[in-house]
């Protein structure tokens, strides 16, 4: 088998193609967490801390600031050392978010394969079993009659 080949069914796999199309829903799924962190989420956190914060400017100047530039980009366009917490802050709480939400579409998931699969129980034990089949019977009493002959 050449290696076009195995490529080609390792390519139209349904694993493979499962996989692709995962990844693609999953590239969208985090478009919309991003806007529901940054649309949603953010402007009720910034109200909470207490005012309009951008968490994006929040950030600690760790040297020397000779100039006293307040904005971030100004104080990276000049080479200052700065710890930008705030965009870590930001993709921290829409991780969380991803990860609450994932689990509540696994969970929900799960449900229904259990409700599911209690639809689908096999018969109670008080139930009577179905009756065999006449072929099923025929055949018995053949292999009993040919043991008796043998014996």
């Amino acid at each position: 088998m050449s290696i076009l080949q195995e490529f080609k069914e390792f390519a139209i796999k349904g694993n493979m193609i499962d996989l692709a199309v995962g990844v693609i829903i999953g590239g969208a799924f985090s478009k919309i967490t991003d806007s529901l962190v940054k649309d949603i989420f953010m402007p009720f956190i910034s109200w909470i801390v207490g005012g309009d914060v951008d968490f994006s400017q929040w950030f600690i100047v760790l040297g020397d600031n000779p100039n006293n530039l307040t904005s971030l980009a100004d104080l990276k366009a000049a080479g200052v050392n700065v710890l930008s917490y705030g965009s870590f802050l930001t993709i921290l709480i829409n991780f969380l978010l991803l990860a609450w939400i994932v689990f509540l579409m696994v969970k929900g998931i799960n449900r229904l394969r259990r409700i599911h699969a209690n639809k689908e129980e096999p018969k109670k034990a008080d139930e009577k079993p179905a009756p065999e089949p006449e072929d099923i019977k025929l055949l018995r009493e053949i292999r009993d009659q040919l043991k008796t002959k043998n014996s």
